[in-house]
């Protein structure tokens, strides 16, 4: 998943169309410096990772995305564990190595956990052993208890079957007063993102988190044009 617990139809849908392009693309001064090496992309910590991959599409993502945006709603990573829950490509869980102790990559597709690791050998040394891909299983992303400090699920969580019991599952692998970043498209008519019936609501999203026994501490309607973020901690 950026499609995760998807059953597999939904999986390949959400895969093609938005996360599967979850690419290392950055910002300029987000991460190292991309630089040439023969015929190798490679990327050096004297600048940022940046350019990895030439996507028009990634780069019209980074417009409404604003992924330095919604990381920052995280607060301070400094030491501390996160885990992108239907990473895909990368296209955040690299945007986070940098900032974090370290950065869980999950997903549920072989495919692209392969895609991960041949991603974090570009990555600069010092950056290296703060990533992982950990391989899960549609109802289950496979953190240890209290492993991770902050969980990001972007563009995935209405693909989750069973999401209550999935959150449940979820808050015991989250320390206490970690933080869960759930980013998601509005159901409106707006010009990205899968068809309407493939949304959630925000209103459900925040149901099922306090039923999973999290606290919802802030929620944003603004910030992105086609998305909608909430933010909730485990108590």
């Amino acid at each position: 998943m950026n499609r995760f617990s998807i059953c597999s139809c939904s999986l390949l849908f959400a895969t093609v169309l938005f996360s599967c392009r979850n690419q290392t693309a950055s910002q300029p001064g987000e991460s190292p410096e991309i630089v040439r090496e023969g015929s190798q992309e490679t990327a050096d910590s004297s600048g940022s990772i940046e350019n990895l991959f030439n996507d028009s599409e990634n780069r019209d993502r980074n417009i409404w995305q604003k992924p330095e945006m919604v990381i920052s709603m995280l607060g301070d990573l400094n030491g501390k564990i996160v885990a992108d829950i239907g990473a895909g490509s990368g296209y955040f869980a690299f945007r986070l190595t940098p900032k974090a102790e370290k950065v869980i990559g999950i997903d549920i597709d072989p495919g692209f956990i392969s895609f991960l690791d041949s991603m974090k050998v570009r990555l600069p040394e010092s950056y290296r052993d703060r990533f992982e891909s950990r391989l899960a299983q549609p109802d289950d992303p496979m953190l240890r208890p209290g492993e991770a400090n902050a969980v990001i699920i972007v563009n995935t969580y209405a693909y989750i079957d069973n999401r209550t019991q999935y959150l449940k599952t979820l808050y015991k692998g989250i320390a206490p007063r970690g933080r869960l970043l759930i980013v998601d498209f509005k159901k409106n008519d707006i010009p990205v993102g899968p068809p309407d019936h493939f949304r959630i609501t925000l209103n459900d999203v925040r149901r099922e988190l306090v039923s999973a026994g999290f606290k919802v501490v802030q929620v944003d309607l603004e910030s992105l044009d086609y998305q909608y973020i909430i933010i909730a901690e485990k108590e």
